[in-house]
């Protein structure tokens, strides 16, 4: 089995707020993440595909098809967003990293099955360059 990755950029706003608690508990348990006026992040997502060669091409897939793939698919819905506001895939749930990498989990293993027999195997997403998720589907 060979995993082969794809990095991708982006930038976007969110807040981390649950409306069921108070102002101070948010502020509590979520620090400045709660500000009132938003925050933002410069994002790194590695998605990293599982599989064996094509024996004509060598590849696992393409990563010219796979770059187009995340960029229509996630980066071009999130890319200089408001997250929480903005992203109907993020509607009606708190926009953590965590819940980020799930949603663009089910948006991407999908997609990636349709262009090529590889499958998902994880997305990595870096809120910042110490804090960041790995998602493996389970």
């Amino acid at each position: 089995m060979i995993y082969i990755s794809r990095q991708e950029h982006f930038n976007a706003a969110h807040k981390l707020y649950n409306p069921k608690w108070s102002e101070e508990r948010n502020k509590e348990v979520f620090g400045p993440c709660a500000n009132t006026n938003w925050h933002g992040h410069n994002f790194d997502l590695i998605v990293t595909v599982k599989g064996k060669p094509d024996p004509d091409t060598g590849f696992v897939i393409d990563l010219k098809q796979l770059s187009t793939l995340i960029r229509t698919h996630v980066i071009d819905q999130v890319d200089h967003k408001n997250l929480n506001l903005d992203v109907p895939f993020m509607a009606g749930q708190m926009a953590s990293t965590e819940n980020l990498a799930m949603a663009f989990w089910q948006i991407l293993a999908p997609e990636i099955e349709r262009i090529s027999p590889a499958r998902l195997h994880s997305i990595k997403l870096y809120e910042t360059p110490r804090n960041f998720v790995e998602y493996l589907g389970e």
